[in-house]
């Protein structure tokens, strides 16, 4: 009696070619490790979402995120992600995508402005960190529409990549009774399921489909805005100094 059920038992979980999928291999083998990690008293390990070819690990450095380039290596001198959970590593990431665009926008803008400045009938002229100052001045108006526009931005990325805040509170305090997370950022947390600086906005279709094409020019992004906001922070510096142009 029990030999013909087991059998469709068995028929249940196969395709007609009675062949199991990888799935489903990997599903088995994982909740084989989770259940005899519980058998042994340690909690299981949490399962990471792979976003654009990437899934975090704990134990590589920044959570295997692209970045690292020779001859550098894993560099970290100071040991800012050092034992920080991936939720904080992903942050971290998130800020400097951020601002090595922003820099890449403001290097080229000091580069350019000076030099060419049509706009507003010429009036808005000299070094480039007093420019905002005389837009604000000479056209108000226009100054104001910039400054909304960069709210709304900036209320698009949160939305887009950021927990509701009182979720965000929820799910902190659970990671901290854990032991996983060390209270940092309560009010603040990213999806689960979000890449760092990857909003969605691209235009022009240069996000490439493959992961290890994506994690090379993730890894030039980088590269570049790091580069940027070195030039950028010369430049503001010196024409602090120097109270001119750069050219």
């Amino acid at each position: 009696m029990l030999l013909p059920l087991l059998a469709n038992s068995a028929v249940a979980f196969t395709y007609s070619s009675g062949r199991l999928t990888s799935a489903v291999m990997r599903s088995s083998t994982a909740s084989t490790e989770e259940a005899s990690a519980e058998a042994e008293g340690e909690p299981p390990k949490p399962v990471y979402p792979t976003v654009n070819g990437w899934t975090a690990d704990p134990d590589k450095f920044c959570a295997g995120l692209p970045g690292v380039t020779a001859p550098l290596g894993n560099f970290d001198p100071l040991g800012f992600t050092k034992d920080l959970p991936v939720q904080e590593i992903k942050r971290f990431r998130e800020a400097e995508v951020t601002h090595g665009r922003v820099a890449m926008l403001a290097t080229l803008g000091y580069l350019v402005a000076e030099n060419f400045h049509p706009f507003f009938n010429g009036v808005i002229y000299g070094p480039a960190n007093s420019h905002l100052g005389q837009v604000q001045k000479e056209a108000p108006f226009f100054f104001a529409f910039l400054a909304s526009g960069i709210a709304i931005a900036e209320l698009g990325r949160s939305l887009y990549g950021w927990e509701n805040p009182l979720e965000a509170i929820r799910k902190n305090r659970g990671m901290a009774q854990e032991g996983e997370f060390e209270g940092k950022t309560w009010l603040t947390k990213l999806n689960d399921d979000y890449y760092p600086g990857d909003i969605g906005f691209d235009p022009l279709g240069l996000k490439p489909s493959n992961p290890q094409e994506f994690a090379e020019m993730q890894t030039k992004e980088l590269n570049n805005g790091r580069l940027a906001m070195f030039a950028a922070m010369g430049m503001i510096v010196q024409e602090l100094v120097t109270g001119s142009t750069l050219f």
